[in-house]
């Protein structure tokens, strides 16, 4: 990152909320209060589901995977953006402004391939029941996770190098609340046309090949779920895909909508606001969703309150 005649860098300037700095306080609060449910409301359902032998399964198994990356997530974004909020010229080097946008797209791949994965498993726990404690022993699920996490961080690590190896040289203003891949790309004294495409194309290939395992998936239980004669029946198999719909509309479509869809028409506020729908409504929305709709997460919850 050294040229001649040209000043290097070393740090970029975050702007984040600043257009609003007479609410600063207020966005704090209300940011740290979302953290700290964020975080304690994914810990619980960790701790549910290893304490309470009934939750020993790969449906569980799974979702306390989705928490820990949900933790993992937050952490990434929140900390740094409170830090910010409070500071009058919020600046984040240009090294840990690389990291955080690695540990960014890494945790956001996961996250695509572990929802794809538990798509999976309630495809084969609704449509071959017989088959499902051989299809989802609990070897191949451990290995099914650690694909999801392994996939994840090497398939971003690549176009990382990349956008490390940039020159930096002009303005260091991100006009975001973290360091997110467009609008660093967009400070660069080169040309970044090619590690903007080759972005969108390995972001295209993640989002929408793990969307496609995911519709597949759900297809496939639909029609299952046709051929269920009784209404019981059916609203019970309902029951164990609803939350996971409900994830998968709210991430994929704010997801899609950032990164995949053409950036035309689009200001940074907006921007701003589809990014806020995946890093911190999302992550603070899955807790709630997965224990209010789900009886046995309610169960296991009621004997540890009793206990």
């Amino acid at each position: 990152m050294t040229t001649t005649n040209e000043t290097t860098v070393a740090e970029f300037i975050l702007l984040g909320f600043t257009s609003v700095k007479h609410l600063k306080l207020l966005l704090f609060i209300m940011f740290l209060f979302i953290y700290i449910v964020t975080v304690s409301g994914n810990i619980l359902i960790v701790a549910i589901v290893y304490g309470d032998a009934h939750l020993h399964t790969p449906m569980y198994f799974f979702l306390s995977n989705l928490s820990c990356l949900e933790i993992l997530y937050t952490s990434n974004i929140i900390p740094k953006m409170l830090f910010n909020i409070m500071m009058e010229n919020p600046t984040v080097p240009f090294t840990e402004c690389i990291v955080q946008l690695y540990l960014f797209g890494s945790l956001g791949s996961t996250e695509c391939f572990l929802l794809g994965v538990m798509a999976y498993d309630r495809y084969v726990a609704i449509c071959k029941p017989l088959h499902y404690s051989i299809l989802m022993a609990t070897r191949r699920s451990i290995l099914m996770s650690l694909c999801s996490w392994s996939t994840g961080f090497i398939a971003t690590f690549g176009a990382i190098v990349l956008v490390s190896q940039l020159h930096f040289c002009g303005p260091n203003k991100i006009k975001h609340f973290f360091c997110d891949l467009q609008p660093v790309l967009k400070l660069s004294c080169k040309n970044a046309y090619t590690i903007s495409t080759v972005s969108w194309i390995l972001a295209s290939t993640i989002l929408i090949g793990s969307c496609l395992l995911i519709l597949a998936s759900y297809v496939r239980i639909i029609l299952s779920m046709i051929r269920i004669s009784s209404s019981k029946g059916r609203q019970k198999a309902l029951s164990t895909c609803s939350a996971h719909i409900t994830v998968v509309v709210i991430f994929y479509g704010a997801m899609i909508s950032m990164y995949v869809s053409p950036n035309t028409g689009k200001n940074e506020e907006s921007n701003k606001i589809s990014s806020l729908l995946y890093t911190v409504v999302t992550p603070l929305m899955n807790p709630f969703i997965y224990t209010l709709r789900n009886q046995d997460v309610k169960q296991a919850l009621h004997k540890a309150i009793i206990r």
